[in-house]
């Protein structure tokens, strides 16, 4: 079977695959294997995506052809029926093309994601935990696995910031255009004259690289802290100076992880989480739509927002980009993201 137009020719599946196949059909292709698993990796993905596209072509046919026999026998169950599979079969293709979509550079890898407060106190701090569940909702509904690096607690409630790792199928790809700034609009319940307040949180995703990446780290350029752990972790948090802080002076870019008891562990998972952030650095500099973008992520508050979440006067989540709605803001902060996630990708 021939497969043509939409998705496929838009991104170029059958040409990348054959790119690959041309790859590993060279005699030196299986002497660095580290390269061989990786390319492996993305032939079976391609090999996926169309072997998916062609049962969902044959899929098609075998219910066109039954809802052509239903009308000739005016048999109402049957239509009825292959209305009912057209509409599933509907929800698999718009999965099929997501997946069409994420074979860019990085978007198998796992994640970091952090979470950080805006300018606002105790209500942005809330906030940022809000964006947090929500998150962590979602990977639990999609059976992705996760761990808190780092958590910096507000004093009333909320968090100031966090930083997670997380794992999962194509994970960079779903999530990297959730990064940007969130706005909250409520009713605040820290509020004793119960007015709406606006709130900000932003939201930085980026890939957890291979460590075999040649990301050159001068120590000379490390600013590197010790200091108490102050969330989760034992009994050990707040008696040594175990969390790590590590800043990187030519970008300014700051890691911390504070997970782990041993100083030299959370040392060892700070350098992987800066050498991460140095690769997606790197990448940016030389993509100038996601230097636009990395602009929009350094300011948390007004004019910066990618999407809004209305809880009063009405109910309302908007991506501001892309345009994609919801009028139930409560499933949406309840992990309920995956016309969001999809339109991110899309959108692209």
């Amino acid at each position: 079977m021939k497969i043509s137009g939409g998705i496929f020719e838009k991104n170029n599946v059958i040409k990348k695959l054959e790119i690959i196949l041309k790859k590993t059909s060279k005699e030196n292709f299986w002497k660095d294997q580290k390269n061989v698993k990786n390319i492996l990796k993305e032939k079976n993905f391609y090999e996926e995506l169309i072997s998916s596209y062609k049962n969902f072509n044959n899929d098609i046919k075998n219910l066109k052809d039954l809802n052509a026999l239903g009308n000739e026998e005016k048999n109402e169950e049957i239509i009825k029926d292959c209305e009912t599979k057209l509409g599933e079969l509907l929800k698999d293709l718009k999965k099929l093309e997501v997946t069409c979509f994420l074979s860019g550079e990085n978007d198998a890898l796992d994640i970091y994601l952090e979470i950080h407060a805006g300018a606002g106190g105790t209500e942005s701090q809330d906030w940022a935990e809000m964006l947090r569940r929500m998150y962590l909702k979602w990977f639990d509904k999609k059976k992705y696995s996760y761990e808190i690096i780092s958590e910096h607690k507000g004093e009333e409630a909320g968090i100031k910031s966090s930083t997670l790792k997380v794992s999962g199928l194509n994970l960079y790809g779903l999530m990297k255009n959730e990064s940007g700034v969130h706005r909250l609009v409520r009713i605040s319940p820290f509020d004793s004259g119960a007015r709406r307040h606006t709130s900000f949180a932003s939201v930085w995703v980026y890939p957890v690289v291979d460590d075999n990446l040649n990301i050159d780290i001068n120590e000379k350029d490390l600013r590197i802290d010790t200091y108490r752990s102050s969330g989760a972790g034992g009994q050990h948090v707040n008696t040594t100076d175990s969390a790590v802080r590590i800043t990187h002076l030519p970008t300014k870019i700051v890691v911390q992880c504070q997970n782990e008891r041993s100083q030299h562990k959370n040392k060892d998972t700070c350098y992987k989480m800066l050498k991460a952030r140095l690769y997606e650095y790197q990448i940016q500099k030389r993509e100038k739509e996601n230097l636009k973008e990395t602009n929009l992520k350094t300011d948390i508050g007004w004019g910066h927002q990618i999407r809004s979440y209305i809880l009063q006067p009405y109910q309302l989540v908007k991506d501001l980009r892309n345009k994609t709605e919801s009028t139930n803001p409560d499933a949406v902060l309840n992990g309920d993201i995956d016309s969001f996630i999809e339109a991110g990708v899309l959108h692209k």
